[in-house]
């Protein structure tokens, strides 16, 4: 098998094997916003993994993500939509698990569809942005901290938006891949992501590192410093992708 490819099955199971391997690596989990307090502190771990979850498609899978990050001991960032057809973030079952991530101390952040928002419904995104938050921070009692652009099947690309923004104009610390000196994660750390479903990809720095689609425990050995990891919980499964 070329080195650059991998034989991992997408299943929880297996999910939590690789991150329980990334904690005897000596790598520390952390929320996209405590990385920004990290790095402003300049208290960054030798070895780090800014944990992100985006919810494209199932809460129900986001809960037992969670599951095993709370026997694992490990935090992370889960970016919610809102507009999403295939789930209703405050239907009765939904807002329990959201709110049980909350309670269990996990980030709660935004999983935005801004230009998707003001095309379809002729708005001003910067409106969709701030009602959206407000939306959020009044369901759930918080005060999010960072949004993530979501790629849905517009054709358009919401990380467009950011082009002309910055964060901090919304009382926000962070955008998923902006490029201020306060996060810049993206550009700074090697970044896996599971992403195309049936296998991983990665990038470093920034760059696409072509046809690498090897998974998270297979990078460990490259001992990368910062890793920016994204998952998706639609991807797993217990014994097939379409239970």
């Amino acid at each position: 098998m070329d080195k650059t490819e991998t034989t991992f099955q997408f299943t929880f199971q297996n999910l939590e094997r690789q991150l329980q391997k990334a904690l005897e690596y000596g790598y520390e989990f952390c929320t996209c916003a405590d990385y920004v307090k990290l790095k402003e502190s300049q208290q960054i771990p030798d070895r780090l993994i800014v944990n992100r979850v985006d919810i494209d498609f199932s809460v129900k899978k986001a809960e037992r993500l969670g599951e095993i990050f709370q026997r694992m001991g490990v935090s992370a960032t889960f970016f919610l939509r809102l507009h999403a057809p295939e789930y209703n973030p405050l239907s009765f079952e939904n807002y329990r698990i959201l709110r049980r991530l909350i309670e269990d101390g996990h980030e709660l952040g935004y999983h935005s569809e801004i230009i998707d928002q003001a095309a379809i419904w002729g708005e001003d995104p910067s409106e969709c942005l701030k009602r959206d938050i407000d939306l959020i921070n009044r369901a759930f009692g918080i005060q999010i901290q960072g949004v993530a652009s979501h790629g849905g099947m517009t054709g358009l690309n919401n990380l467009d938006f950011w082009k002309n923004h910055k964060p901090q104009e919304f009382s926000l610390l962070y955008e998923g891949y902006d490029h201020e000196p306060s996060f810049n994660l993206f550009q700074e750390a090697f970044y896996i992501s599971d992403s195309e479903w049936i296998r991983w990809k990665c990038y470093n720095k920034g760059i696409l590192v072509q046809g690498d689609q090897r998974s998270l425990e297979e990078h460990l050995t490259d001992n990368h410093p910062l890793i920016y990891l994204l998952i998706h919980p639609d991807t797993y499964f217990i014994n097939n992708i379409y239970e």
